[in-house]
């Protein structure tokens, strides 16, 4: 009888290359893991997403060792934010640090190439079965590894395997966005919609002359594709994008319990979508960084990320459910942006917890009382 070979071992295996996964790689790396990462398309390629990246995003990737000059090169900052409210009612002001918008198709292949710098090894692979096992876990019976983090996305196979189920509807929201000609460089455009509540359209320019222009809801409302479509046409009159593609964003109020183990779960498979803004970025490099470093506890990995990811984001979370709870009401959400019309501080409060781990704040609460009693 002929012996078999033994199978492939990695230190951690990575499913999925994009923002989350590379930072995983990153992370694991700077503790010396071997890390190998897999993803069932080469690279560059194009991601679903409004492609804004929030300065804090950056932040994480620059402590991972990421030259983010080089990762945003080619695309100026965008140092203004426009919001309109349900009612109508806008404000647009500086933001405290400014954003980048850089199309996903450029920043993941730039994001994975600093993990391949790094010595993570990538592989085109479509991971169809994982088993974990108290000494590592087997990866469709040809690779195994000590820990594996799952960065696949909304529709990962990791998080599947481990028996998480899907988000319910209520609590997952479907966007569709493409690219247009744009008049507003400098301003990322936020518009809210009473119609269809809760629901909004975005415009971010990427410094060429075009935005990623995009409209979401929550799946709950029943869209298809031709209300997505007229919602878009309706906050963002005029604009013809092309490149249309559709997503769905499984968002934080519906996140599974990361369990104890060596499997791992970051970004959209874990959940990690703002339930106000739709932001992810930051959430998958941040969530992705933990988890690498995590993985250097072996069997204990589980449980080390999940003690992570509370403690730099349990408070956070729980505020940003609590503001998608109140946002149930266009009319507060009309008195938040008053507020924040009214006091630079409060849109920076505002801003920081749509886009990065900013708090519900008792200076926007009671701001946003005071517009409500003004009106009154």
């Amino acid at each position: 009888m002929e012996a078999t070979d033994p199978m492939e071992a990695w230190d951690v295996v990575v499913v999925g290359g994009g923002p989350a996964g590379a930072a995983a790689a990153l992370a694991a790396r700077r503790h010396g893991a071997s890390v190998l990462v897999l993803d069932r398309a080469d690279f560059p390629r194009d991601k679903v997403c409004g492609d804004g990246i929030a300065p804090e995003a950056l932040d994480v990737l620059a402590a991972l060792g990421v030259d983010v000059d080089a990762v945003t090169h080619g695309y100026p900052a965008v140092p203004r934010l426009r919001l309109t409210s349900p009612s109508g009612r806008t404000v647009e002001r500086a933001m405290h640090r400014p954003a980048v918008v850089v199309p996903r198709a450029v920043l993941d292949g730039r994001v994975l190439e600093a993990a391949l710098a790094a010595g993570a090894q990538f592989r085109r692979h479509t991971v169809r079965q994982i088993t974990p096992g108290p000494d590592g876990v087997d990866v469709d019976g040809v690779l195994t590894t000590g820990v594996l983090v799952g960065a696949d996305g909304a529709e990962s196979v990791v998080r599947r395997a481990l028996g998480t189920p899907a988000n319910r509807p209520d609590r997952l929201a479907i966007a569709i966005r493409g690219y247009a000609p744009t008049s507003t460089e400098g301003v990322q455009v936020i518009t809210t919609t009473d119609q269809r509540w809760p629901a909004y359209a975005w415009s971010f320019p990427i410094g060429d002359g075009r935005a990623n222009v995009g409209y979401g809801e929550l799946v709950g409302a029943g869209a298809t594709r031709a209300e997505l479509l007229a919602g878009l046409h309706r906050l963002l009159p005029g604009v013809e994008p092309e490149q249309l593609r559709a997503h769905r964003l499984p968002l934080s109020t519906g996140r599974p319990r990361q369990p104890d183990g060596r499997v791992l779960l970051a970004g959209d498979a874990a959940s990690l979508i703002n339930p106000m803004t739709g932001e992810g970025i930051f959430y998958a490099v941040l969530s992705g960084a933990f988890a690498g470093a995590a993985a250097a506890h072996g069997a204990q990995a589980g449980r080390v990320f999940r003690t992570a990811l509370r403690q730099r984001l349990g408070t956070h979370l729980r505020h940003t459910s609590a503001a998608s709870r109140l946002s149930s009401r266009p009319w507060l959400m009309d008195a938040a942006f008053g507020a924040a019309a009214a006091d630079q501080r409060v849109f920076d409060d505002v801003v920081a917890l749509g886009l990065a781990d900013g708090r519900l704040t008792a200076r926007t609460l009671v701001s946003a009382v005071g517009t409500l009693s003004r009106r009154r």
